[in-house]
C-alpha cells in the first residue's frame, strides 16, 4: 500500500482535491464524499498511466498536519 497526501478545498459548487506528489492528479465533485471517491480513482488511474509509460512512480513525501494557534 502507498499512502499519498490529498488536499481538499471547498469550491463554489462543492469540493476539489489534488495530490501534491502526483502533479496533475485532481478531482472535483459536489460533495466531500464523492470527491474522496473520485480522487482515489484518479490516483489509481494516474499511477496506472505512469506505469504504462515507463515513468517512475513518485514516493509520497508530502505530509499534512493541522497546527493549532490561539484565536
Amino acid at each position: 500500500m502507498i499512502r499519498y497526501t490529498v488536499l481538499f478545498e471547498p469550491t463554489r459548487t462543492g469540493y476539489s482535491a489534488n495530490v501534491p506528489d502526483l502533479p496533475g492528479c485532481i478531482a472535483a465533485a459536489a460533495t466531500l464524499d464523492e470527491t474522496r471517491t473520485l480522487i482515489r480513482e484518479a490516483i489509481e488511474f494516474h499511477i496506472e498511466g505512469m506505469r504504462l509509460h515507463g515513468d517512475t512512480i513518485p514516493e509520497p513525501i508530502t505530509r499534512g498536519e493541522e497546527i493549532e494557534i490561539p484565536a
